[in-house]
């Protein structure tokens, strides 16, 4: 015989004038930390007016888990059945899809530009949210990427202190193009660097310049840096992962929780912070969602 089902707990809410239904505020998420789904919509309403602006008109693929982070999850790109007609959704063309669209050869992709609907999304335990280097047109159709992106994941046993002395090695290649980095710890294992363009670029163009910096600093500390794809090649080596710039490829964006065993958060850094981190190997750790909170209240957004 089966367990009786326990019942759904809802309440209803008013978010910025739309009724949303919450279901499950006591939902264990974070089972190593207790942190309930109640906790986690309460962490993104009160980091949403900095995080808003920087998912406003870009499409955003969610990772979600639906019975916490213990268990499976699932990329969720198309927006879900059951979407509420107020939701902004944009419709990008695909290749490859793999039989995941429901639109053929298109996508439709949510567009978080407010507060519902970022309530909406965590509601679906949404955990994360990834988006695209570039935004979405007042057509409606994707433009060319405004910023690049390059990921720098350490292979084992390399750890986020090796992350931080490569990260101040790619500050530098970029500044020789003009370009001023930002760094963000990923929530997982690694950093983050951002740099706005001066103009915007096809997404093969901000790829190559992304592997350039990456295939220039592999060539200079062959034994630190990787530029290689290939897993067996990283251990102990920071792998600067230029791929993430491809017009399909997203990061996840920062403010966002990550589904780890603890809440860990994409939290922009500053670059003291980073080059403590190149000093010492606990001179910078990931950051869990109340200090995020913690560190807006005190330092503001350093991401903006």
């Amino acid at each position: 015989m089966s367990p009786a089902k326990q019942p759904r707990e809802e309440v209803h809410v008013d978010v910025e004038g739309r009724t949303l239904r919450l279901s499950n505020l006591d939902k264990v998420l974070y089972p190593r930390t207790g942190t309930t789904k109640g906790e986690v919509l309460h962490y993104y309403a009160q980091v949403a007016p900095t995080l808003l602006p920087h998912l406003a008109d870009r499409a955003v693929t969610r990772i979600r888990w639906p019975h916490g982070v213990a268990e499976g999850s699932f990329f969720e790109k198309n927006v879900p059945q059951g979407t509420p007609s107020w939701v902004r959704t944009v419709s990008v063309p695909t290749t490859g899809s793999r039989g995941e669209s429901r639109h053929g050869d298109r996508l439709v992709f949510p567009v978080v530009d407010d507060l519902a609907t970022l309530t909406w999304l965590v509601n679906l335990a949404a955990l994360e949210l990834h988006v695209h280097q570039w935004r979405v047109g007042r057509n409606g159709r994707p433009r060319n990427a405004d910023r690049i992106v390059i990921d720098l994941d350490p292979g084992e046993p390399a750890t986020l202190h090796e992350c931080c002395q490569v990260a101040l090695m790619v500050r530098e290649k970029l500044a020789e193009r003009d370009l001023d980095a930002r760094p963000v710890t990923s929530g997982s294992k690694g950093l983050h660097l951002y740099a706005d363009l001066p103009r915007r670029l096809p997404g093969e163009e901000s790829t190559a310049l992304a592997r350039e910096v990456a295939e220039e600093l592999q060539a200079a500390h062959p034994r630190l840096v990787t530029a290689t794809m290939t897993k067996a090649r990283r251990s102990g080596k920071v792998f600067l992962d230029w791929s993430q710039n491809a017009s399909s490829k997203t990061t996840i964006t920062p403010y966002s929780l990550r589904g780890r065993d603890k809440p860990f958060v994409a939290t922009p850094v500053s670059w003291a912070e980073v080059e403590a981190g190149a000093e010492d190997p606990v001179g910078l750790e990931q950051v869990r969602m109340e200090e995020v909170l913690e560190r807006v209240a005190d330092l503001g957004d350093l991401f903006s």
